[in-house]
Formats: C-alpha cells, structure tokens, sequence
C-alpha cells in the first residue's frame, strides 16, 4: 500500500498513513482520464453561439444587377455567402454539447487521476483543514507551510464558509469537498491537499 505523510495546519509531520491501493495505487488508464476530461469540458459549454444564414440576414430581395451583358458575374441577392453582410453557410446555432459517460468509466479516470497524483508525491494530507475565521493570509501561511503555496487544490469532507472564503481569493487555488470532486480538478492543480476526513470519504465511496 502507498503511503503518506501526515501534517498539521503548521506544517510539522504529525504521523503517517496508509493510502487505498484499490484508488492510490492503481496503474492510470490515460484513455480514460482523456475521455473523462473531455467530456467535463464539453458539458461546460454553454453551446451560445448564433449566426444568419442567407435566408435569415434581412435585405437582398432585389437582384444587384441584370442577369446578362454586364461582364460581371451573375448575382441574384446581395445577401449570398460570398457578400460582405451576406448570411453565413451552415451558420452555427444554439446547441447543447453535453453527452454522458458510464458511470464505470468516470470512477476509473478518477482513481487514475488520483493514483497518478501519489505516484507523483502530488498529496499532501492534513489532519484537519479548520479555519476560525475567514483570513486569507492565514490560509497562504497554512499552503506556504506544507509547501502547497503553488496551483493546489484543497478538498475538505464538507463545505467549510471559512476555508472556501479564505482560499477564494489566492490565484491558483481551489477548494472542492469529498463528494464532488471531479478528474478535471485534480489534473488541473499541481498539488492535491486533502484532510484526513475528506480522505477516509473518498476511500469509503470509491474504494
């Protein structure tokens, strides 16, 4: 089984712990992470994006010019594709890009993802992420400490106002709770700091 150190808010070593081997020591499945992300990035998309087509671009109803003796091109509306302010050809639309994956697949890439993180030495563990008060510099000492003071994100077993406002505001850093951590997060951040309850939450669902 891998294992890991165990810290305190101050940074000093307080014990150490064995790690999952059923989700920290798997070997990752790249196919799958990259199938994973994908699909968390598609379903972000808000699918906004609008054009007009010829028939929808308003004007054009009259024919430029006459249809022979000119020795211009023939043209039958100022509006076709090849015009300035002409409609566009297979204009996109609004659309909704999001499509499921099983649920299989998503817990393999997750403990692939996590796997990778501890073969890396990329998990940090924390006794216990409390803050008393809502302080950012408090919280950059607690990251500078247990040299986390980079891209990291920060996953507690339930949500905590005073670590989510606290950390909200140092650039590069994110804070995610047990249940709804996701592939993305994790390949995103450098550094995985979790807490010892959010810890034993994962291993309980995903194990």
């Amino acid at each position: 089984m891998p294992k890991t150190a165990v810290f305190n808010m101050a940074g000093q070593k307080v014990g150490e712990i064995e790690l999952s081997e059923a989700i920290f020591g798997i070997e990752p499945n790249e196919s799958v992470v990259h199938d994973v992300v994908k699909n968390h990035l598609a379903n972000l998309r808000q699918g906004t994006q609008s054009a007009l087509t010829r028939a929808e671009v308003s004007g054009g109803g009259a024919k430029p010019w006459r249809q022979k003796g000119t020795g211009r091109a023939r043209q039958g509306s100022t509006r076709a594709p090849q015009w300035t302010h002409g409609g566009i050809v297979f204009a996109p639309k609004p659309r909704s890009y999001r499509y499921t994956l099983n649920k299989k697949s998503r817990r393999l890439a997750l403990k692939s993802a996590l796997s990778a993180k501890a073969a890396a030495g990329e998990i940090v563990v924390i006794d216990a992420i409390q803050m008393d008060e809502i302080k950012t510099k408090s919280f950059q000492q607690f990251l500078k400490a247990v040299d986390c003071d980079c891209k990291a994100l920060v996953v507690t077993a339930q949500a905590d106002q005073n670590v989510v406002k606290s950390a909200r505001n140092i650039p590069g850093v994110e804070v995610s709770f047990a249940d709804i951590i996701n592939v993305y997060d994790i390949l995103n951040h450098q550094k995985f700091v979790v807490d010892q309850a959010a810890l034993a939450k994962i291993e309980e669902v995903f194990a």
